[in-house]
């Protein structure tokens, strides 16, 4: 509704993290690259139906991995446990079922998308293909095999993607909002709010008595979530590197001079030449601006004259010039003298007349000259050979089914087992120091697979490294023992106190004015040694230029009635705010051209998403989708750390 619009720009803040998992996995959606719904394993017990398509537990937890692994670009230490209570599972879940049920409706409407269109659209996609810009075959079979997808699931996504966009393209833009609708919006944006801003931090509350052992045990019982260590990975890796295979790949003087005499021309002695050229369509026009530049004519004004403009062909060799005219032209062009004027000569472009300006003659280079340089080439293209060698080596081998001690010794690499890491590929919570930036591949790569899934081959920078990586064992996420942390927690417990106490003594500040005292009178008569109140006062135009820096009092203060106060909580648990809006200000946008038309923008894009979202309801309830909730619930308490009967 309409009215979105001031939740769109006013409404109080998420967690960020919520923010970050929400955008991430609507934009991935929205691209298709996840994988498809119908194309995997069948199950008889389906989280979801609509019509013949099933949505299969194991389908979800592929979709919810992916989407995890993409959050994890932004916030690496996130886990599924984590993601699944922060939202991440509803999101997933909700927009499969939007892209089933709108498939379903199109499919009812008789809607199709031709295998022709679909392969296109594959083709089209710049991750399928190769250095040529044609799509590659190789590299679309390669993608897939590392997201563990099928074509045939690539094909679905599209097919699902290319039929969403039909129906919802022509609702999602509505066209120009009516000035007059914008215009109330739009004033808005100019209202003033004037008020104050008491602030008790916890340090005004006195901590009380030490706690006792029971005290801190129950504290800690009922917060364990605060102490959870996320989940981690022991990952089994060998690394690969050039400089395993430096010695052997060391230039022989046989091979220098082999590459030497296979580039000859290359390091023969040349002539380079700059050429002036003029092309015209005809033989005689041609004839006439030849004789007017051996008259004395520049190359420039004689073609100017002509209505044509002469190129200039700076350091010219003989065989790419030729290429780009003619043999014929070539030869003639580079057997004239300095200052000498060729043609008109006939290439299939029309007749060119080549003036030589200028000629450089080009030393050859000996083998000793050139031997360090062909010396590092040689060794480069060995080493690129040998890695390339033992990755294909290694990569046939996983396709036999070898397991990760068969492969590091067939190869002779060096196993080497992790700590337990995290995401990021730290092995410890504490600290600033960055990961090892190759743990940190080797952990992203150990978070991507299961225990029990076959070895993978990863690339470690871009020097042609790799490693062969295996997950080992993973640590599911759990509170750290008590024994461990219990200095924090007893001070966490004392936190927990102040808090409650600035929160109590917020409450009855708050009480006294929303009877009319005044927020000064009021703050005194608490007892308590607080900071100076500060004024507020903003404009909604200021809170939308200032978007997430906007403090939250200010923020508090323009969904407030006016005269009334309001408590707030500040952040990290530091204390409360009390905020009381003395004045509302009413803005008018009348006349004000620039902000009616930017409101309007607004307007009819928030219309358009509210148009596709209602059709997305209406196409739910045509299709009749079909919802386990007991399966569902069970799923996501599985994947939050919850037993499935748990709170």
């Amino acid at each position: 509704m309409l009215t979105n619009l001031r939740r769109a720009i006013f409404s109080t803040p998420g967690k960020i993290i919520a923010l970050i998992i929400l955008v991430i996995i609507a934009v991935a959606f929205g691209m298709g690259d996840i994988t498809g719904v119908g194309g995997g394993v069948s199950s008889s017990s389906a989280l979801v139906q609509v019509g013949d398509k099933k949505l299969t537990e194991q389908e979800l937890q592929d979709r919810l991995r992916n989407a995890l692994e993409r959050v994890r670009q932004q916030q690496p230490m996130l886990d599924m446990a984590q993601f699944v209570r922060t939202g991440g599972f509803d999101q997933v879940l909700n927009q499969v079922i939007d892209g089933m049920a709108l498939e379903e409706y199109a499919a009812q409407q008789g809607m199709a998308v031709s295998p022709a269109a679909i392969d296109g659209q594959i083709a089209s996609i710049p991750a399928f293909q190769g250095f040529d810009g044609k799509f590659s075959q190789q590299r679309f079979d390669q993608l897939l095999a590392e997201q563990r997808l099928t074509a045939e699931q690539v094909r679905s996504d599209i097919r699902r993607e290319t039929l969403v966009q039909w129906l919802m393209a022509p609702i999602a833009n509505p066209g120009p909002v009516p000035a007059e609708l914008a215009t109330p919006y739009a004033s808005l944006m100019l209202e003033r709010r004037k008020g104050s801003v008491g602030y008790i931090p916890i340090g005004a509350i006195a901590p009380g008595a030490q706690p006792t052992d029971a005290e801190i045990q129950a504290y800690y019982t009922k917060n364990s979530g605060r102490y959870t260590l996320p989940e981690r990975r022991v990952v089994r890796y060998a690394v690969v590197t050039p400089a395993q295979f430096e010695a052997g790949a060391k230039a022989t003087d046989a091979e220098i001079a082999a590459e030497y005499k296979k580039n000859a021309a290359q390091y023969a002695a040349t002539t380079r030449r700059n050429l002036a050229q003029i092309i015209v369509a005809n033989e005689a026009a041609a004839k006439g601006i030849a004789a007017k530049v051996n008259a004395g004519t520049s190359m420039a004004d004689a073609a100017k004259a002509a209505g044509l403009q002469a190129s200039t062909l700076q350091n010219a060799e003989k065989a790419a010039f030729a290429r780009a005219s003619s043999t014929a032209i070539a030869d003639a062009a580079f057997a004239g003298a300095q200052g000498a004027v060729v043609g008109p000569l006939r290439s299939p472009l029309g007749w060119h007349i080549v003036k030589v300006e200028s000629i450089e003659q080009v030393a050859g280079k000996s083998l000793d000259q050139v031997r360090a340089e062909l010396a590092d080439t040689i060794a480069k293209s060995k080493l690129a050979t040998a890695l390339a060698d033992l990755r294909a080596k290694i990569d046939g081998e996983i396709a036999g089914n070898s397991t990760f001690d068969e492969l590091v010794a067939g190869s002779k690499l060096k196993a080497e087992t992790s700590a337990p890491l995290f995401p990021d590929g730290r092995a410890a919570l504490a600290g600033d120091t960055a990961p090892d930036p190759t743990l940190a591949q080797i952990a992203q790569a150990g978070f991507s697979m299961e225990a029990t899934d076959d070895p993978q081959l990863i690339p470690l920078g871009g020097e042609g490294a790799f490693a062969l990586v295996k997950t080992d064992r993973i640590i599911a996420a759990a509170p750290r023992p008590l024994a461990e942390i219990r200095p924090g927690v007893a001070e966490d417990l004392v936190r927990s106190r102040q808090l409650d106490g600035a929160r109590k003594a917020a409450n009855a500040i708050l009480a006294k004015l929303n009877k009319g005292m005044p927020i000064a009178q009021a703050m005194k008569e608490s007892g308590l040694n607080l900071p100076a109140i500060q004024p507020l006062d903003a404009s909604r135009g200021q809170l939308a230029q200032m978007g997430d820096q906007l403090p939250p009092p200010v923020r508090l203060m323009f969904s407030m009635a006016e005269k009334k106060a309001k408590t707030i909580p500040a952040p990290e648990q530091g204390g409360y705010w009390i905020v009381q809006l003395d004045d509302i200000e009413e803005g008018n946008a009348k006349g004000n051209a620039d902000l009616i038309g930017q409101t309007r923008g607004q307007l009819a894009q928030l219309i358009g998403n509210e148009h596709v979202e209602q059709f997305a309801a209406a196409a739910r309830k045509a299709v009749k989708v079909k919802r386990n909730e007991a399966a569902i619930a069970a799923l996501k308490a599985q994947l939050s750390g919850q037993a499935t009967g748990g709170n």
